[in-house]
């Protein structure tokens, strides 16, 4: 394993004096042009993910989203042999909708796996040594995290229904595993439910709840009850709080002992409940144990077989694996640091984690003792080190006297080297969320920047998790003002360090980091182009036009709408066109819901009438995040030859030029 802090030394020892790259022995080649070995096909046709791993007595199953069948995910078991078997049909791609943003979407009984298709949103059961699934759930419903109640034959699933007209019915439901059906409801009344997990005995269930406005990284509560003979819920009632916060990852340990993750202390950090049903702090430390429930299903910690525990953390921006005592409250790491730890899960065969280090995409891990292996690597884009561009972990001076934070990577190629005295082009990467963050984890779309002369600056802005509940609501009733301030004031200041070309500043971003990029557009005069992916451009109109799980999501970072309509109107970009007066680049699904495509199309129309050079490309059947390799690969593409257009070089390679459109 390499370790991530020696990385990141290195990377900082190639701007010593800004020499970075420049050996006389090279051919010298402005920044931006440079030929690169990394293209737009290689970033996305070979790049598969893996996701969601669970451990059973007949083998491994995950989750892997397979670029080469256009990113349709497909549930595969992996054999003993190390062999992968498909088990999900090839006209299935195992996705649930639920919030819009999904998540676990299958799971595995003794004689079968179960699993949503993403076209219907059905409940499929798959009888072991068959392929032919059979459709369990009628349509107008979406199940994710489902678990198997094996006593009762039972499915425990969170369900969505969406047959009636207004905002959507979140449930806990129980489909029976064989006859199927909607599913009796097993628990109601919030506005939303996540989380089932069921006790070693198979006689309690816990669960997650909240209500709105809140987020579940805001105020949410663990549920508790009792398993009836014939499968229903029995004495329900609500882990004790120590105080407001939010409260994830219920699991019970082999014991029946119920733990969780709380920010009670402005940390994630592990409790659990002792012999009188009250909350204990496992561990206290400046560590995040959890991360923000965007998808259901997501795992940190896992029970090994003696009791004790593998956690995952994250601290100052890097991820660490550890082996937790909880009876002594004692902590040991284990190897060294990661770029990204997720999906920790435990069976027969081990332990079970899914990671990222800057050199390595994610990959499936599994500890077994002391040694940590590779399980499954997915393929990917391979990159000669001489290539590899190294993150620096940055922190620097921001707004009202804060700090926020970001990973900087420089420009390296070793065929090429830049003119003497020059600088790179920077692009700004803004991440989505806004309560989301960026790691330091190898990216062929960032090495893609790299390898042709960009330095990136990926910015983890104030209300970025990771960093403590403190900083992550940082950001409340200040989304546009904070995070633009940080995207601007991150560019200048490495502007200002010699490190980059002030002149040739670009910012880039998708949903909510579409809307950082806008903003930083429309109310500030920093940067000299910009690319907006499914950005949002009317605060108002997303308010009164988006799904469920995120429709009160706005209250917190921006105000309770309409009682701060006036707020809304003022940080809004498609009010403020007027402060727009660089190109802008526009990418946007035709089928998204949550960022519909009539929030690019007005900020486009507008900056056409203002004769300010844009581009606007939609891509048919796409929905929030483009899945179709072919789609990412043209976007890619698009972008460089866009850059390479605003700031006057010619990109390396066959890169169609944009056709800039500057007045209707």
């Amino acid at each position: 394993m390499i370790i991530l802090v020696a990385l990141v030394a290195v990377a900082a020892g190639l701007w010593i004096m800004g020499e970075w790259n420049r050996g006389a022995e090279l051919p010298e080649s402005a920044f931006g042009t440079w030929e690169s070995p990394l293209g737009a096909r290689q970033v996305f046709a070979g790049a598969d993910a893996v996701s969601f791993p669970r451990s059973t007595g007949d083998g491994l199953y995950f989750v892997e989203s397979r670029a080469a069948e256009g990113g349709r995910d497909v549930l595969v078991r992996l054999i003993d042999e190390g062999a992968l078997e498909r088990v999900s049909p090839a006209d299935f791609d195992v996705r649930n909708r639920v919030h819009e943003m999904g998540g676990l979407s299958y799971a595995v009984a003794e004689d079968a796996a179960f699993y949503a298709n993403f076209v219907d949103q059905k409940l499929y059961r798959q009888s072991t040594g068959s392929d032919l699934p059979v459709a369990l759930t009628p349509e107008g419903l979406r199940y994710g995290e489902c678990l198997v109640d094996e006593a009762h034959h039972l499915l425990i699933c969170v369900r969505e229904d969406h047959r009636a007209e207004g905002e959507a019915v979140n449930t806990l439901v129980a489909v029976d595993m064989n006859t199927g059906g909607a599913g009796e409801i097993l628990f109601s009344g919030t506005d939303f439910v996540t989380a089932p997990r069921l006790s070693p005995d198979g006689k309690t269930l816990a669960w997650v709840v909240w209500t709105h406005p809140n987020m579940p990284w805001d105020h949410t509560q663990i549920m508790l009850a009792d398993i009836g003979d014939g499968g229903a819920l029995e004495n329900t009632r609500a882990v004790p709080e120590l105080q407001t916060g939010s409260m994830v990852q219920p699991l019970f340990a082999p014991d029946g002992t119920l733990y969780f993750v709380a920010d009670w202390t402005g940390w994630w950090n592990l409790y659990r409940l002792d012999g009188t049903g009250n909350p204990v702090q496992v561990l206290d430390m400046k560590a995040e144990f959890s991360f923000p429930d965007w998808q259901l299903g997501q795992r940190s910690y896992a029970f090994l077989d003696d009791g004790s525990m593998l956690v995952s953390y994250t601290s100052g921006g890097l991820w660490y694996l550890g082996h937790l005592d909880p009876n002594a409250g004692t902590l040991a790491q284990i190897g060294d640091a990661y770029a990204n730890i997720g999906h920790v899960v435990a069976g027969p065969a081990g332990a079970y984690f899914i990671a990222a280090t800057p050199t390595r995409h994610a990959t499936l891990y599994r500890l077994a003792g002391d040694n940590i292996e590779i399980v499954h690597d997915p393929a990917g884009p391979e990159l000669d080190p001489a290539y590899v561009s190294l993150p620096e972990a940055l922190s620097y001076p921001t707004g009202d006297g804060e700090v926020a934070h970001g990973f900087f990577y420089p420009p390296i190629n070793s065929d090429f080297k830049a003119p003497e005295g020059s600088h790179p082009p920077l692009v700004v990467m803004v991440h989505g969320g806004p309560t989301g963050a960026t790691n330091s984890g190898f990216r062929p779309s960032i090495q893609y920047w790299t390898t042709r002369g960009f330095a990136v600056f990926d910015l983890n802005y104030r209300g970025s998790t990771g960093f403590g509940r403190a900083y992550r609501i940082s950001l409340y009733q200040k989304w546009g003002v904070a995070d633009v301030e940080d995207a601007t004031l991150g560019a200048k200041w490495l502007a200002d360090q010699g490190r980059v070309d002030g002149t040739m500043l670009a910012i880039r971003g998708g949903s909510a980091g579409g809307f950082t990029v806008l903003a930083a557009l429309a109310f500030h005069d920093v940067f000299n182009a910009a690319t907006s992916y499914f950005g949002i451009s009317d605060l108002e109109a997303l308010a009164q036009d988006t799904h469920k799980f995120e429709s009160r999501y706005i209250d917190q970072v921006i105000g309770p709408y309409p009682q701060e309509k006036a707020r809304y109107l003022e940080r809004s970009p498609i009010h403020s066109v007027d402060g727009i007066t660089v190109p802008l680049m526009l990418f946007q699904g035709s089928e998204d819901k949550i960022v519909p495509p009539n929030q690019s199309e007005m900020i486009y129309r507008a900056l056409r009438e203002k004769c300010i050079p844009t581009a606007y490309i939609s891509y048919p059947g796409e929905a929030h995040g483009f899945r179709v390799p072919a789609n990412n690969i043209r976007a890619l593409e698009a972008e460089l030859a866009f850059y390479g257009q605003v700031f006057g070089f010619t990109p390396a390679g066959d890169i169609q030029p944009i056709e800039l459109e500057t007045c209707k």
